[in-house]
């Protein structure tokens, strides 16, 4: 493959706030409003997936699993999708990702089976997981430097939109009086479906990333994409544009061997593939523990009906949600590690205080849910920063696969035995068992917090190829 000079990072870098940005964020990063969809829909229905009338009559365990083959799927589609994230483009995965998770949630709604609840909920995962892979390295490779951190939590933080979304429709589909008992969770999927389509149509209108396409041997087609966003943002602005930046030199290359990403992590990286693990299995084993049995916990210890369990997910979903919008900015301006770790350690201080006063038992639902909503203010900000955190501190070559391989091994640590051993903590009906899940999950998010202090890297308004240089920026060139 041939060495080239390009200047297109630091013209997408130089680049000021257009229309143009915001049909990326609407294609791309309302994704995550479809994750937080599914989860709120598996969360809020819980309860009633327990009750033979409703088709399915599964065991509080049961939920647990689902939670688990929910996240199994993500991690496993994380890792497939990722790789051919890297090799085949952005454009083409998140396309198929976008699809497999319409055609499982469709299919879930169908379920009459616990079996076969359990495989609908393993693809539509697999389809979630690898969303992640292809739409985290598209908006970061195309969203300019110095915002990149207040945008990304935005757009992370958007999975709270869904929650929100999801917890308001399930009110009436929960009530009996208003849909019956073995209807309504099943019309709850077909809205993931409908917003789904409404994101395919818009996703078409987004262009490959120019900075995979120069580096595997199209720099031709990532020239007129550039110059066609920078026209429409000249036009939009109404201003000239300020010159480019230096340039960079790589030899072009057809794909990245899994052996030469193994290394880069392990060999070349090690400290930043620490920080990496350690950010998302603290975030993971949190979030999807409480979040996948909240409206068990309400059901068990507070004798909440099912259908108002919807009502204490909106005050937490708005929590989850302002966090990352109202302390985003501040990831640019004051820092990555500053923020990152503070956003970890406060939350974990936060849980353990919430066990502890959860377990002298004065708290009610509604304090509980309080509660959660201060806890979650600073983690929602902090776990949205884990996926900005990978993205970043590695090249360009292997984004995706890492932001997969990193979601796949923390989530499946932390996402698949969170769901199942709180399941299990909820059923045992203990207050006790449940306050040692939440200790466990804030000395997680505590110890994580530390290791950014301590290992991260300070990747505030620079250039992704400043923060990780591109493998090829150094390849002699190949006759």
């Amino acid at each position: 493959m041939a060495q080239i000079s390009t200047d297109i990072p630091a013209r997408l870098d130089r680049l000021p706030w257009a229309r143009w940005h915001w049909l990326i964020l609407a294609g791309l990063g309302t994704v995550w409003i479809l994750d937080g969809l599914e989860v709120t829909i598996v969360g809020v229905i819980s309860p009633r997936l327990t009750e033979p009338s409703s088709g399915l009559g599964l065991t509080s365990s049961q939920i647990g699993l689902a939670g688990g083959a929910y996240v199994a799927g993500a991690c496993l589609g994380a890792l497939f999708f990722g790789h051919l994230t890297d090799r085949f483009g952005r454009k083409k995965l998140f396309l198929v990702t976008l699809a497999v998770y319409l055609a499982a949630t469709v299919a879930t709604a169908f379920s009459t089976e616990a079996w076969y609840f359990f495989l609908c909920r393993f693809f539509t995962g697999a389809g979630i997981g690898g969303e992640y892979a292809a739409i985290n390295s598209a908006i970061d490779e195309l969203i300019p430097a110095r915002v990149r951190g207040t945008v990304d939590l935005v757009v992370n933080g958007s999975f709270w939109l869904g929650t929100a979304f999801g917890a308001v429709v399930a009110i009436p589909m929960l009530n009996p009086d208003v849909v019956s008992v073995d209807l309504g969770w099943r019309l709850l999927f077909g809205l993931g479906a409908i917003l789904g389509v409404g994101i395919l149509l818009i996703r078409r209108l987004v262009p490959e990333s120019p900075r995979w396409l120069f580096i595997h041997g199209r720099e031709r087609e990532a020239e007129e994409i550039v110059r066609g966003i920078e026209a429409a943002v000249r036009e939009e602005s109404g201003a000239a544009l300020d010159p480019p930046g230096s340039e960079i030199t790589i030899t072009q290359r057809r794909h990245t061997p899994l052996t030469e990403v193994a290394a880069t992590l392990l060999r070349r990286y090690p400290k930043r593939t620490v920080v990496g693990l350690s950010l998302f299995i603290g975030q993971a084993f949190l979030y999807n523990s409480i979040f996948f049995t909240y409206a068990l916990v309400l059901s068990t210890f507070f004798k909440v009906p099912d259908d108002s369990t919807p009502w204490y997910l909106i005050p937490i979903a708005v929590g989850n949600f302002l966090g990352p919008v109202l302390l985003g900015r501040f990831f640019d301006s004051v820092g990555r590690r500053a923020l990152i770790s503070g956003c970890y350690i406060l939350s974990g201080l936060l849980l353990i205080g919430t066990a502890m006063l959860f377990n002298s038992g004065v708290l009610s639902a509604a304090t509980l849910t309080a509660c959660w909503m201060v806890v979650f203010f600073f983690a929602s900000a902090g776990a949205s920063s884990a996926y900005l955190t990978v993205s970043e501190i590695f090249p360009m070559e292997t984004r995706a696969l890492a932001i997969a391989l990193f979601y796949a091994v923390g989530t499946g640590l932390g996402g698949i035995i969170g769901p199942v051993l709180f399941g299990r903590l909820v059923e045992s009906e203990s207050v006790g068992n449940v306050v040692l899940g939440y200790i466990i999950g804030a000395g997680l998010m505590i110890a994580a917090g530390a290791v950014e202090w301590f290992m991260g890297v300070e990747a505030a308004r620079r250039s992704l190829e400043d923060i990780a240089e591109p493998l090829s920026a150094h390849e002699p060139q190949v006759a």
